[in-house]
């Protein structure tokens, strides 16, 4: 499904965004420099492309024989990991990992200090950034491993 590729592909924008602007706040915090255009962009980014994914997700969410399995018998789903993972873990995961870099950059805008703003990106972008690892489905991951893309 030309979807799923789409998904996969939007998984390394995500990544390397979400890198990016972990990266700059981490480097704000501990170099106590100030809140660039270049650090905006970076959360900004991130979010575009938590965004799009999302949208692509939920079409793929209604379109994968997966997700339609694992909804059908959700009794069923909780009991197999992969179908629990595509049903329910990995959706939760998303939408979790989405609010927290929503959060941030709302909290981001309203913080009046420099050093304030770079904190809060780390925490919230770090924390997404995480949550977003955790919900991927590696290759090295037992029974989940979809490939690298």
């Amino acid at each position: 499904m030309l979807i799923n590729y789409v998904h996969s592909f939007l998984r390394w924008a995500i990544l390397l965004a979400g890198l990016w602007a972990v990266i700059r706040s981490l480097k704000g915090v501990t170099g106590n420099t100030p809140y660039t255009a270049a650090d905006k962009k970076a959360g900004l980014f991130f979010m575009i492309f938590c965004d799009l994914q999302l949208v692509v997700g939920l079409i793929l969410f209604f379109l994968s024989p997966l997700s339609k399995a694992g909804i059908s018998d959700m009794g069923g789903a909780m009991k197999d990991p992969v179908l629990r993972f595509f049903t329910v873990e990995h959706e939760t995961m998303a939408i979790i990992a989405i609010a927290l870099v929503h959060i941030g950059k709302s909290k981001i805008k309203k913080a009046v200090s420099d050093a304030q703003k770079h904190k809060l990106g780390l925490i919230f972008f770090g924390l997404a950034f995480i949550v977003i690892l955790a919900l991927i489905p590696w290759p090295f991951r037992a029974a989940l491993g979809k490939g690298w893309f």
